[in-house]
């Protein structure tokens, strides 16, 4: 089955969303993955694998926190190599989203070329 334009967006946008909330402030998944299903509709599921690989990757590293309630938690918060990349998924990003509008915008109708006897092509 062929996934949806909106999965395929949301997937792709999906690392520069965690990078941009955890800038904001450090957090735990759990939390990430609800401000993100806000957000953009997008599943807890998907968070954890991301998170994961995003500590692998050197984006985030991990602390724990102590709950009055429950186990500790474990929070993340950006490395210095998160916030680079923020930086330069932000600009990927935007330069994208520029160029989209752009051919979006451009709503005149194609033209034909020039047929074959307008350019003496003709036989």
């Amino acid at each position: 089955m062929t996934e949806t334009i909106e999965i395929q967006l949301k997937k792709g946008v999906l690392s520069l969303c965690v990078l941009a909330l955890l800038a904001r402030a450090d957090s735990y998944a759990y939390e990430i993955a609800s401000r993100l299903a806000d957000a953009i509709d997008m599943g807890e599921g998907t968070i954890y694998p991301l998170m994961r690989r995003m500590q692998s990757d050197g984006l985030v590293e991990t602390y724990l926190v102590e709950s009055p309630s429950g186990p500790s938690r474990k929070y993340y918060r950006l490395t210095p190599a998160g916030t680079d990349a923020l930086a330069a998924q932000s600009d990927e990003w935007r330069a994208f989203v520029r160029a989209v509008d752009d051919v979006l915008a451009d709503t005149t109708p194609a033209t034909a070329g020039p047929t074959p006897t307008e350019t003496g092509d003709a036989q």
